[in-house]
């Protein structure tokens, strides 16, 4: 049960970079734009991962 808890908020913090890859495109800031971008890839990756394994090994 811990690991999907820890999924969900690996995902969230997923959404939340998204938004910031949107925010800095627009500013044009692409330093931060890399940054944001790596976060949505690694954490959107490891939420994905996790809850798949959760619910394949639930099955």
């Amino acid at each position: 049960m811990r690991h999907i808890v820890l999924g969900i908020i690996f995902l969230v913090v997923a959404i939340v970079a998204l938004v910031s890859v949107v925010r800095q495109m627009k500013y044009r800031n692409y330093f931060a734009l890399g940054f944001s971008g790596l976060t949505v890839l690694v954490f959107g990756f490891f939420s994905i991962a996790t809850i798949v394994k959760v619910l394949k090994d639930s099955l």
